[in-house]
Protein backbone atom coordinates (compact mmCIF):
# COMPACT_ATOMS: atom_id res chain seq x y z
CA UNK A 1 0.00 0.00 0.00
CA UNK A 2 1.39 3.75 -1.00
CA UNK A 3 4.84 2.60 -1.55
CA UNK A 4 5.60 0.33 1.73
CA UNK A 5 8.45 -2.24 0.80
CA UNK A 6 8.08 -5.78 1.76
CA UNK A 7 10.91 -7.93 2.57
CA UNK A 8 12.48 -10.92 4.52
CA UNK A 9 15.24 -10.56 6.83
CA UNK A 10 17.24 -13.48 7.98
CA UNK A 11 17.09 -13.06 12.15
CA UNK A 12 18.16 -15.47 14.87
CA UNK A 13 17.95 -18.35 12.76
CA UNK A 14 14.64 -17.54 11.49
CA UNK A 15 13.20 -15.81 8.71
CA UNK A 16 11.44 -12.37 9.53
CA UNK A 17 8.67 -10.40 7.58
CA UNK A 18 9.33 -6.74 7.14
CA UNK A 19 7.35 -3.72 5.98
CA UNK A 20 8.61 -0.27 5.82
CA UNK A 21 9.21 2.73 3.93
CA UNK A 22 10.81 6.29 4.22
CA UNK A 23 14.67 7.58 5.25
CA UNK A 24 15.78 8.78 8.06
CA UNK A 25 16.26 7.70 12.11
CA UNK A 26 14.30 4.57 12.69
CA UNK A 27 11.04 4.03 14.16
CA UNK A 28 10.36 0.46 14.88
CA UNK A 29 6.80 -0.87 15.76
CA UNK A 30 6.15 -3.93 17.66
CA UNK A 31 2.75 -5.51 17.39
CA UNK A 32 0.64 -7.37 19.95
CA UNK A 33 -1.89 -10.37 20.22
CA UNK A 34 -2.96 -11.61 17.60
CA UNK A 35 -1.68 -8.95 15.41
CA UNK A 36 0.43 -8.66 12.51
CA UNK A 37 2.58 -5.49 11.07
CA UNK A 38 -0.47 -4.52 9.18
CA UNK A 39 -2.11 -2.73 12.67
CA UNK A 40 1.22 -0.37 11.69
CA UNK A 41 0.24 0.37 8.51
CA UNK A 42 -1.13 3.77 8.94
CA UNK A 43 1.83 4.95 11.05
CA UNK A 44 4.19 3.40 8.93
CA UNK A 45 2.76 6.06 5.84
CA UNK A 46 2.39 9.05 8.17
CA UNK A 47 6.00 8.68 9.49
CA UNK A 48 7.80 8.06 6.68
CA UNK A 49 6.12 11.15 5.18
CA UNK A 50 7.69 13.29 8.07
CA UNK A 51 11.58 12.53 7.50
CA UNK A 52 12.09 8.88 9.71
CA UNK A 53 12.07 5.33 8.48
CA UNK A 54 9.09 3.50 9.86
CA UNK A 55 9.48 -0.19 9.95
CA UNK A 56 7.03 -2.73 11.37
CA UNK A 57 7.92 -6.81 11.35
CA UNK A 58 5.93 -9.40 11.81
CA UNK A 59 7.03 -10.67 14.88
CA UNK A 60 8.18 -14.59 15.76
CA UNK A 61 4.95 -17.19 15.33
CA UNK A 62 3.15 -14.42 13.10
CA UNK A 63 2.01 -13.49 9.39
CA UNK A 64 4.80 -14.52 7.17
CA UNK A 65 7.56 -14.70 9.78
CA UNK A 66 8.84 -18.13 10.74
CA UNK A 67 7.22 -19.88 13.46
CA UNK A 68 9.23 -22.43 15.65
CA UNK A 69 7.29 -25.30 16.62
CA UNK A 70 8.59 -25.49 19.88
CA UNK A 71 7.15 -23.59 22.95
CA UNK A 72 10.26 -22.81 24.33
CA UNK A 73 11.35 -21.20 21.32
CA UNK A 74 9.20 -18.14 21.97
CA UNK A 75 11.07 -16.88 25.28
CA UNK A 76 11.88 -13.18 25.63
CA UNK A 77 15.10 -13.96 25.56
CA UNK A 78 14.21 -15.56 21.87
CA UNK A 79 12.34 -12.45 21.31
CA UNK A 80 14.20 -9.38 22.74
CA UNK A 81 17.60 -11.54 20.20
CA UNK A 82 15.42 -11.31 17.19
CA UNK A 83 15.02 -7.50 17.35
CA UNK A 84 18.56 -6.61 18.14
CA UNK A 85 19.65 -8.91 15.41
CA UNK A 86 16.86 -7.05 13.39
CA UNK A 87 18.21 -3.76 14.12
CA UNK A 88 21.14 -4.62 13.17
CA UNK A 89 19.99 -5.91 9.71
CA UNK A 90 18.65 -1.95 9.41
CA UNK A 91 22.74 -0.65 9.89
CA UNK A 92 21.29 0.97 12.70
CA UNK A 93 22.68 1.67 16.23
CA UNK A 94 19.37 3.24 17.54
CA UNK A 95 15.79 3.07 17.02
CA UNK A 96 12.74 4.98 18.68
CA UNK A 97 10.35 2.09 19.41
CA UNK A 98 7.01 1.67 19.69
CA UNK A 99 5.11 -1.03 21.48
CA UNK A 100 1.37 -2.54 21.68
CA UNK A 101 0.16 -5.31 23.94
CA UNK A 102 2.99 -8.16 23.35
CA UNK A 103 5.10 -5.65 21.76
CA UNK A 104 4.49 -3.56 24.18
CA UNK A 105 6.00 -6.55 26.94
CA UNK A 106 9.08 -7.07 24.22
CA UNK A 107 9.72 -3.21 24.20
CA UNK A 108 9.93 -3.56 28.36
CA UNK A 109 12.15 -6.44 27.84
CA UNK A 110 14.44 -4.57 24.97
CA UNK A 111 14.80 -1.72 27.58
CA UNK A 112 15.94 -3.91 30.57
CA UNK A 113 18.22 -6.09 28.16
CA UNK A 114 19.66 -3.97 25.93
CA UNK A 115 18.83 -0.51 26.49
CA UNK A 116 21.57 0.90 24.29
CA UNK A 117 19.74 0.42 21.40
CA UNK A 118 16.77 2.31 21.94
CA UNK A 119 16.85 5.85 21.66
CA UNK A 120 12.98 6.70 23.16
CA UNK A 121 10.05 4.17 23.92
CA UNK A 122 6.32 4.76 23.10
CA UNK A 123 4.51 2.28 24.97
CA UNK A 124 0.95 1.98 23.88
CA UNK A 125 -0.47 -0.65 26.51
CA UNK A 126 0.92 -2.82 29.57
CA UNK A 127 2.49 0.05 30.90
CA UNK A 128 6.27 -1.04 33.01
CA UNK A 129 5.98 -2.65 36.53
CA UNK A 130 8.86 -3.28 37.96
CA UNK A 131 10.66 -6.62 37.07
CA UNK A 132 7.43 -6.70 34.65
CA UNK A 133 5.16 -7.90 37.18
CA UNK A 134 7.40 -10.37 38.93
CA UNK A 135 6.29 -12.02 42.21
CA UNK A 136 9.91 -13.38 43.71
CA UNK A 137 8.27 -16.60 44.60
CA UNK A 138 5.12 -17.26 42.89
CA UNK A 139 4.90 -17.92 39.10
CA UNK A 140 3.62 -15.71 37.03
CA UNK A 141 0.86 -17.56 35.51
CA UNK A 142 -0.09 -18.86 39.43
CA UNK A 143 -0.39 -15.14 40.36
CA UNK A 144 -2.93 -14.33 37.73
CA UNK A 145 -4.56 -17.73 38.64
CA UNK A 146 -4.47 -16.17 42.53
CA UNK A 147 -5.84 -13.11 41.61
CA UNK A 148 -8.44 -13.84 38.33
CA UNK A 149 -8.83 -17.45 38.73
CA UNK A 150 -8.91 -20.43 36.61
CA UNK A 151 -10.77 -18.91 33.56
CA UNK A 152 -8.52 -16.04 33.09
CA UNK A 153 -7.61 -15.93 29.74
CA UNK A 154 -3.89 -16.31 30.27
CA UNK A 155 -4.22 -18.84 32.09
CA UNK A 156 -6.44 -20.81 29.78
CA UNK A 157 -4.12 -20.16 27.32
CA UNK A 158 -1.88 -22.19 28.76
CA UNK A 159 -2.37 -26.07 27.57
CA UNK A 160 -1.12 -26.50 23.95
CA UNK A 161 -3.61 -27.37 21.61
CA UNK A 162 -6.93 -26.49 23.59
CA UNK A 163 -7.17 -22.60 22.66
CA UNK A 164 -6.48 -23.16 19.30
CA UNK A 165 -9.63 -25.73 19.25
CA UNK A 166 -11.53 -23.18 20.53
CA UNK A 167 -10.47 -20.51 18.25
CA UNK A 168 -11.26 -22.70 15.07
CA UNK A 169 -14.37 -23.38 16.50
CA UNK A 170 -15.79 -20.61 15.95
CA UNK A 171 -13.29 -19.24 12.78
CA UNK A 172 -10.63 -17.43 11.82
CA UNK A 173 -13.20 -14.64 10.50
CA UNK A 174 -15.29 -14.23 13.75
CA UNK A 175 -12.32 -14.08 16.01
CA UNK A 176 -10.55 -11.37 14.20
CA UNK A 177 -13.86 -9.45 13.52
CA UNK A 178 -14.41 -9.58 16.89
CA UNK A 179 -10.99 -8.89 18.31
CA UNK A 180 -10.67 -6.04 16.07
CA UNK A 181 -13.81 -4.38 16.90
CA UNK A 182 -15.05 -5.21 20.05
CA UNK A 183 -14.76 -2.58 22.67
CA UNK A 184 -14.42 -5.42 25.62
CA UNK A 185 -11.81 -6.27 27.63
CA UNK A 186 -9.54 -9.23 26.62
CA UNK A 187 -11.42 -11.75 29.37
CA UNK A 188 -14.64 -11.41 27.77
CA UNK A 189 -13.17 -11.95 24.12
CA UNK A 190 -11.60 -15.10 25.19
CA UNK A 191 -15.03 -16.67 27.16
CA UNK A 192 -14.72 -19.75 28.61
CA UNK A 193 -17.00 -22.81 26.74
CA UNK A 194 -19.49 -21.44 24.39
CA UNK A 195 -18.61 -17.80 23.47
CA UNK A 196 -21.85 -17.17 25.18
CA UNK A 197 -22.57 -13.41 26.50
CA UNK A 198 -20.44 -11.47 24.51
CA UNK A 199 -21.17 -10.25 20.62
CA UNK A 200 -22.53 -13.36 19.98
CA UNK A 201 -23.54 -11.95 16.34
CA UNK A 202 -20.96 -9.15 15.73
CA UNK A 203 -22.34 -6.36 12.69
CA UNK A 204 -21.81 -7.00 9.51
CA UNK A 205 -20.85 -3.23 9.24
CA UNK A 206 -17.68 -2.47 10.01
CA UNK A 207 -16.28 0.49 12.02
CA UNK A 208 -14.89 3.46 9.55
CA UNK A 209 -11.29 2.81 10.76
CA UNK A 210 -11.18 -0.81 9.58
CA UNK A 211 -12.31 -1.50 5.71
CA UNK A 212 -13.48 -5.30 4.46
CA UNK A 213 -9.88 -5.35 2.95
CA UNK A 214 -8.46 -4.80 5.98
CA UNK A 215 -10.03 -7.52 7.83
CA UNK A 216 -9.45 -10.18 4.77
CA UNK A 217 -5.61 -9.37 5.52
CA UNK A 218 -5.55 -10.72 9.13
CA UNK A 219 -7.97 -13.59 8.13
CA UNK A 220 -6.00 -15.07 5.14
CA UNK A 221 -2.83 -14.48 7.33
CA UNK A 222 -4.28 -16.12 10.83
CA UNK A 223 -6.11 -19.04 8.47
CA UNK A 224 -2.73 -19.53 7.03
CA UNK A 225 -1.02 -20.10 10.55
CA UNK A 226 -3.31 -20.02 13.20
CA UNK A 227 -2.89 -18.68 16.33
CA UNK A 228 -0.27 -20.84 18.22
CA UNK A 229 2.75 -18.73 17.36
CA UNK A 230 1.07 -15.93 19.68
CA UNK A 231 -0.16 -18.22 22.37
CA UNK A 232 3.18 -19.32 22.49
CA UNK A 233 4.31 -16.33 23.94
CA UNK A 234 1.98 -16.42 26.91
CA UNK A 235 3.10 -20.07 27.46
CA UNK A 236 6.45 -18.70 28.16
CA UNK A 237 5.57 -16.51 31.04
CA UNK A 238 6.60 -18.76 33.65
CA UNK A 239 9.41 -20.02 31.94
CA UNK A 240 10.58 -16.44 31.16
CA UNK A 241 9.88 -16.05 35.50
CA UNK A 242 12.87 -18.58 35.55
CA UNK A 243 15.50 -17.37 33.04
CA UNK A 244 14.83 -13.97 34.39
CA UNK A 245 16.13 -15.17 38.20
CA UNK A 246 18.60 -14.08 39.24
CA UNK A 247 18.77 -10.71 37.00
CA UNK A 248 22.56 -10.54 37.58
CA UNK A 249 22.53 -13.48 34.52
CA UNK A 250 20.15 -12.10 32.36
CA UNK A 251 23.16 -10.57 30.03
CA UNK A 252 25.35 -13.87 29.87
CA UNK A 253 21.69 -15.81 29.29
CA UNK A 254 20.67 -13.63 26.25
CA UNK A 255 24.25 -13.80 24.81
CA UNK A 256 24.11 -17.78 25.05
CA UNK A 257 20.47 -17.04 22.60
CA UNK A 258 22.06 -15.70 20.09
CA UNK A 259 21.71 -17.73 16.92
CA UNK A 260 18.35 -20.01 18.57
Amino acid sequence: MEGIVHRMVEVNGINMYVAEKGEGPVVLFLHGFPDLWYSWRHQILSLSSRGFRAVAPDLRGYGDTNAPPSIDSYTCFHLVVDIVAFIDSLGADQVFLAGHDWGAILGWYLCLFRLERVKAYACLSVPFRPFLGRFPEVRTVDSFRALFGDDYYICRFQEPRKMEAELARVGTSYVMKVVLTSRLTVPPMFPNGEYKGFNPNPQDDLPSWLTQQDLAYYISKFDKTGFTGGLNYYRNHDLNWELTSPWTGVKVQLNHQEGG
